[in-house]
C-alpha cells in the first residue's frame, strides 16, 4: 500500500493527494503534523528517500531560521529537530514498496508509482 506524509494546508500536498485519488491506488494518509513520526521512523524514511537529514528540511520555515539555521548540527540533531518540529519535514512524501520520494512534482510521482 502507498503511504503519503500529508499536510492538508500545503497546496503541493493537496495536489499530490488528488493525484493519488485519480490514480485509483489504495493509500494511507500519514498526518505527520498531528501524528509526529519518531526519531527511528524518520531515520527509516530518510533511508527510503536516500537523502541526508538536512535535505528533508524545509529551510525557509520560521522555526528553522530562528532556531537552527546558524548552527552546525549532526545528522541526528537534524532528525531530532524534525521530531520536535514536524513542520520542518518536506512534503508531501510518497512511500511505496520500501522506497520513497518527495512528491512535489506530479510527473515524478506518476513515474514512481509505475
Amino acid at each position: 500500500m502507498i503511504e503519503i506524509y500529508h499536510n492538508p494546508r500545503c497546496g503541493k500536498s493537496r495536489s499530490c493527494l488528488a493525484f493519488l485519488d485519480q490514480s485509483n491506488e489504495d493509500y494511507k494518509i500519514i498526518p505527520y503534523l498531528t501524528e509526529t513520526p519518531s526519531f527511528d521512523d524518520l531515520k527509516a524514511l530518510l533511508q527510503k528517500l536516500n537523502l541526508e537529514p538536512v535535505q528533508l528540511i524545509r529551510t525557509k520555515e520560521k522555526v528553522w531560521i530562528e532556531n537552527y539555521k546558524e548552527k552546525t548540527l549532526s545528522a541526528d540533531e537534524v532528525i531530532q529537530a524534525m521530531v520536535d518540529n514536524p513542520i520542518l519535514i518536506e512534503r508531501p512524501i510518497v512511500i511505496k514498496d520500501g522506497k520513497a520520494i518527495i512528491g512535489r512534482d506530479l510527473d515524478l510521482v506518476a513515474s514512481f508509482l509505475d
